[in-house]
């Protein structure tokens, strides 16, 4: 059996394809390397009988993969989007509905309504200012505009 340099090419060039179009975590793209490596050496000569070729692409694959893989997929991770949501603590909104203490029911901040939960021990009625004290979803946690946390 045979295999000349331009095999290596394909299969590389092949193995590259396959990991754009697998949803994988930069596996396939490694084993593409490292037969695009032993193309490369086997155009000019130094790849050597078939059993040789075969190492190499072994060695050059794994090794790619072990000291490249985690490198690349930290530089390829995203930083996790800061929601704006999260930066209604602190803000300031008027209760829509009276609210016993821990129920849930309406608030206005920023011109928008909310679904609210009254985080005292008090009742909470409609109209007072409150301040936002935590997000969980899309349900705000609210006190009284006076009271300190």
């Amino acid at each position: 059996m045979t295999l000349l340099w331009w095999h290596w090419l394909v299969l590389g060039l092949l193995f590259c394809v396959a990991e754009v179009a697998t949803a994988g975590g930069f596996f396939i793209i490694f084993f593409g390397a490292g037969a695009l490596s032993v193309g490369g050496l086997a155009a000019l000569g130094l790849a050597g009988p078939v059993w040789m070729q075969l190492l190499l692409f072994s060695v050059f694959s794994f090794a790619s993969l072990l000291l490249v893989r985690s490198r690349l997929t930290k530089a390829m991770q995203r930083e996790p989007e800061r929601r704006d949501i999260d930066t209604l603590v602190g803000e300031v909104g008027t209760v829509s509905d009276d609210l016993a203490p821990g129920a849930v029911g309406r608030v206005e901040v920023r011109g928008t309504v909310w679904s609210a939960r009254n985080a005292t021990a008090s009742v909470l009625t409609a109209g007072l200012r409150c301040r936002v004290v935590r997000v969980e979803g899309l349900r705000l946690d609210i006190e009284p505009e006076g009271v300190n946390s």
